[in-house]
């Protein structure tokens, strides 16, 4: 089944690949402002991940940045004339907080379709934060990654203190947090902040190649994997077996695991349906 046709959305590019064109491809396109976070841009990024999420044929979604900067978080220039996302009085920004990128992190809390973040530049602020929303990180080795609030007097508005710490740890979250230290691509990748670093001309191949093999497995069993996983986070582990034991439940009577079975038993490729 072939997917609905691509919406065309502001300060986002929109794009089919993979090798069985079962891959969205998210691209920020504001180069000109390094890829910060306009509303507009907040309001394509959930509309593009709602698209996919409707589309049973696609099955993996990467998240690029057109330019230099992957995402280079809030935009200074409305910060210094305290207009678009960054005007009001504090309840007011607070609610304008709520109302455009806080969305991001209460969409992907329940969000089935796996993430890849293909880090091509500078992914600073809210943008290292949306990286660590994913569930894979693809670096270049001219990526850089920064939780810079504090050096412009702000703290992590959109889920930083939350996802990041998740992703590193709380001591290295916390130091990148507090010293707002940008850190290299080999860095980051020491700390665990990405999973692989390659170079800048082989970044989309690499995250194209993991997401077919995530694309190549039952979507059934792949959403439901990734979501025990992050419930598992926040559950003891007699919960987090209790779910384990629903999930496979639900799994062991799909169509996708019988045909699993036979094709490892045939030795040959699955054809899974996702039903």
């Amino acid at each position: 089944m072939n997917p609905a046709p691509l919406p065309d959305l502001p300060d986002v590019l929109l794009s089919m690949g993979g090798a069985r064109g079962q891959v969205l491809l998210i691209t920020f396109n504001r180069p000109e402002a390094r890829n910060a976070y306009s509303a507009e841009m907040v309001d394509s990024l959930l509309a593009a991940l709602a698209w996919a999420e409707d589309q049973p044929s696609v099955r993996c979604v990467v998240i690029t940045g057109a330019g230099r900067a992957f995402n280079a978080g809030g935009d200074l220039k409305l910060m210094r004339q305290h207009s678009g996302m960054f005007e009001g009085s504090p309840s007011e920004l607070a609610q304008r907080y709520r109302r455009t990128i806080q969305r991001i992190p209460k969409a992907l809390e329940d969000y089935s379709k796996p993430l890849i973040a293909a880090v091509n530049g500078a992914a600073i602020g809210a943008g290292l934060d949306l990286a660590c929303m994913c569930d894979v990180r693809v670096a270049s080795e001219a990526a850089a990654f920064g939780e810079t609030f504090v050096k412009i007097g702000l703290v992590p508005g959109d889920g930083g203190a939350y996802v990041l710490a998740r992703v590193v740890g709380f001591a290295h979250a916390l130091e990148m947090a507090l010293t707002g230290e940008i850190i290299d691509a080999r860095r980051a990748l020491a700390i665990g902040l990405v999973n692989h670093l390659v170079a800048p001309e082989a970044l989309l191949d690499r995250a194209f190649e993991i997401a077919d093999l995530i694309a190549s497995n039952a979507p059934v069993a792949v959403q439901l994997t990734r979501r025990a996983f992050y419930q598992a986070h926040r559950q003891s582990l007699i919960q987090a077996l209790e779910t384990a034991a629903a999930y496979q439940g639900i799994v062991q009577n799909t169509d996708d695991h019988l045909e699993g079975v036979a094709a490892l038993l045939d030795k040959r490729k699955p054809d899974f349906k996702g039903r």
